[in-house]
């Protein structure tokens, strides 16, 4: 009975693991990386889904503003068996495109408005953040195994 509780929520089962660079350069425009797989019982993993989001904030304190974007997203649909004690690996491409906002377009103009962008964003506290989320779809299990990791994209 126990073990079924443990099956059904995903305790003991796959454990999810991104394994991304630490930086990116926005020029690249595909991401990628490695999904690692292992698991203390033997499980079904349908597919994994993975996706890059940029958290965009900018302003302070009660006037501060905070947007997420999805920049890119794969699936991949392999039917693969973990088995117990065995590490499986996933290589992955993902391509994304970069959400640019009017101050990026402006300091693109020339370098004269590159360093007043730059100011305009100290200014207001401007400033993006980039993530990793992937998730395993497993059979049998209500909780499926997930990872997020940061990921520093320059450019």
């Amino acid at each position: 009975m126990i073990g079924r509780v443990k099956k059904w929520l995903g305790i003991e089962g796959v454990k999810l693991e991104l394994v991304l660079p630490e930086t990116l350069e926005g020029t690249d425009r595909v991401l990628q990386g490695r999904v690692r797989l292992q698991s203390l019982n033997p499980q079904v993993v349908r597919r994994i889904r993975i996706i890059l989001i940029e958290r965009y904030s900018r302003g302070r304190g009660k006037e501060k503003l905070v947007d997420e974007y999805e920049l890119g997203q794969v699936q991949l649909d392999h039917r693969l068996e973990v088995l117990p004690g065995e590490v499986r690996e996933l290589p992955f491409e993902l391509p994304f495109e970069l959400v640019r906002s009017g101050i990026d377009d402006f300091g693109k103009r020339n370098l004269l408005f590159s360093g007043l962008a730059k100011a305009a964003k100290a200014i207001n506290a401007v400033g993006s953040e980039f993530r990793v989320e992937a998730e395993a779809e497993v059979e049998g299990v209500a909780l499926n195994p997930f990872d997020k990791k940061a990921i520093a994209i320059k450019g």
